[in-house]
């Protein structure tokens, strides 16, 4: 594979202060893939992101670094140049796709998943068409809500990813309705799309903590790596929707990977 850096892209106007990749968790000198965990923000707002939002970030992407040693994965916390969406201007989009381009510029022509919780599990799937990404992870992404006067989000930047949903059922900030919506659609355009249903849990899936964490390494891992993924992963990709979309997701998923 060629190691030529891809051009940079500009994240934002004169002023606005940079996107940049955080301290890189993981692989010292030889890096074979490339997680970038894109945080939850806002609808609108054009400070900076907080501390706490990112230090949300940073068990998740020492738990993938960590499960990820062998095979040279290298994980970075983006921090995004503006906290909002703010309609239009997609702001966390332009600055994934910029991450994208400065691990190309870094490491060389390695894989990249983006695994994006609430607004960044939004700006993840918006960002997929970019060259170096190989897989996307959404953690309760944040959708418009349903509106006659609305574009649905694209999925044909998803075509050739892997693709990967999670939802709590009682999420109360964020519709799980959307979401499966939005699955359904790409599993359309694209088969290597599945998702899953955490039951009873909110927002934040912390009940099942445990579980979701290990179905993310799970899956990066499988998709940056070629590893095989778990039973129950491998069956929701290869099942017809709706029931690859709507896997639920067991208790004590990954106990017995070592996750």
């Amino acid at each position: 594979m060629s190691q030529q850096a891809m051009p940079q892209r500009d994240p934002g106007a004169p002023g606005s202060g940079a996107a940049s990749l955080g301290k890189p968790l993981g692989a010292g000198h030889s890096v074979h893939g490339v997680a970038l965990l894109l945080p939850a923000g806002h609808a609108a707002g054009t400070r900076r992101p907080s501390a706490l939002t990112l230090a949300a970030q940073r068990p998740l992407a020492r738990r993938l670094a960590r499960a990820g040693a062998a095979e040279g994965l290298v994980t970075h916390v983006v921090r995004y140049r503006r906290r909002g969406w703010n309609d239009a201007a997609a702001d966390p989009v332009r600055d994934a796709e910029w991450a994208a381009d400065e691990s190309v510029r870094r490491y060389g022509d390695v894989p990249v998943c983006l695994v994006g919780t609430g607004m960044g599990g939004r700006a993840a799937l918006r960002a997929a068409g970019h060259p170096a990404v190989t897989s996307v992870l959404a953690l309760a992404p944040w959708l418009p809500e349903r509106d006659a006067h609305l574009t649905p989000d694209p999925v044909r930047q998803l075509t050739g990813r892997r693709v990967l949903l999670v939802h709590g059922t009682n999420d109360e900030h964020t519709d799980p309705d959307l979401s499966f919506r939005l699955a359904e659609r790409a599993k359309k355009v694209n088969r290597d799309v599945c998702r899953f249903e955490v039951h009873s849990d909110g927002h934040a899936l912390h009940q099942h903590r445990s579980e979701v964490r290990a179905l993310t390494v799970d899956f990066v891992l499988g998709s940056l790596f070629g590893r095989h993924y778990a039973r129950p992963v491998a069956d929701a990709l290869a099942a017809p929707p709706p029931l690859g979309l709507r896997m639920p997701l067991a208790s004590g998923f990954g106990s017995s990977l070592g996750y």
